[in-house]
């Protein structure tokens, strides 16, 4: 009995690992996906910087108050 206990923890231990390795996986496909849209977005955001001002982006510039 005691063994066909600790079989059965094993089984859902083993489980529960693969169901949480699925998840991380997801997570990192996801936070790739992720980083590639806000990379393109501020690419997209400081083009549309400089298109306005005829210049440089300001995103990389100290305030005034510095």
């Amino acid at each position: 009995a005691r063994m066909q206990q600790l079989e059965e923890k094993i089984a859902h231990l083993t489980r529960a690992l693969e169901d949480l390795s699925d998840v991380v996986a997801r997570h990192e496909n996801e936070i790739a996906t992720l980083t590639r849209r806000v990379a393109m977005l501020m690419q997209r955001e400081g083009e549309r910087e400089a298109s306005e001002t005829g210049g440089v982006a300001m995103a990389d510039e100290k305030p005034p108050h510095y």
